[in-house]
């Protein structure tokens, strides 16, 4: 398991990396992800055997996961478009309106067993695409196909420090949601997690994006 100063490291090492990762272009950015898609869809089975290897799911819900999770990479794939901002002339007397779309920083992923492969490709390609550095801190009960995904996309040409996987459990979690150089953070998680993420976080910190479970009275 990673340690609380292991999982210090990889924030310091995606923040060291943000600031080239950053100046690169949406269009470079968006060639590493073209690569990485095409890496997933070649080695599909692969990946899809690790995952009913170590979760237990059938080999085809497996490649159905990963499926999903390859629609959000072709998203981010247009990421040169998606970050064109927009311009409104005349929104008032003399006046123009102006949006200009720029990266937060380091963000952070916390991904539960059930879907390693979709729910973490929720979070991260368009991150990256984005110009934001990453730390993904997946389940202890399958961490083997965040590795695969990390290394798919060193060899797509992602630089070093802009993906960190940390193999961590609360430990490395209460380091995610407490660490002022992480700017936004998301997760889906069971209530012990959610209630975690309540705690006030540090002033810096932009955002928190929680998909937990819920239980409806009306049933």
């Amino acid at each position: 398991m990673s340690t609380a100063q292991e999982t210090e490291q990889a924030i310091a090492a995606a923040q060291q990396a943000f600031p080239a990762w950053a100046r690169h272009s949406p269009l470079k950015r968006a060639r590493v992800m073209f690569r990485f898609k095409a890496l997933l869809e070649e080695n599909m089975e692969r990946l899809a055997r690790l995952i009913s290897e170590e979760h237990g799911k059938v080999f085809s819900d497996a490649v159905g996961e990963l499926t999903r999770g390859l629609e959000v990479v072709e998203f981010a794939c247009g990421i040169p478009h998606l970050q064109k901002g927009e311009h409104s002339a005349n929104v008032g007397t003399g006046v123009d309106s102006h949006s200009l779309m720029q990266p937060l920083g380091v963000c952070a992923g916390i991904t539960p067993f059930n879907f390693p492969a979709m729910v973490p490709m929720w979070m991260f390609p368009i991150a990256l695409a984005a110009g934001n550095t990453f730390v993904l801190k997946p389940s202890e009960k399958d961490p083997s196909l965040a590795l695969a995904l990390a290394k798919l996309l060193k060899e797509a040409g992602l630089p070093d420090g802009v993906l960190n996987v940390v193999q961590g459990d609360k430990e490395s979690v209460d380091v995610l949601l407490t660490d002022p150089r992480v700017q936004a953070v998301s997760f889906v998680a069971l209530r012990r997690l959610r209630n975690t993420s309540t705690r006030p976080r540090p002033p810096t910190a932009n955002a928190v994006r929680r998909w937990v479970g819920r239980k409806t009275t009306a049933f």
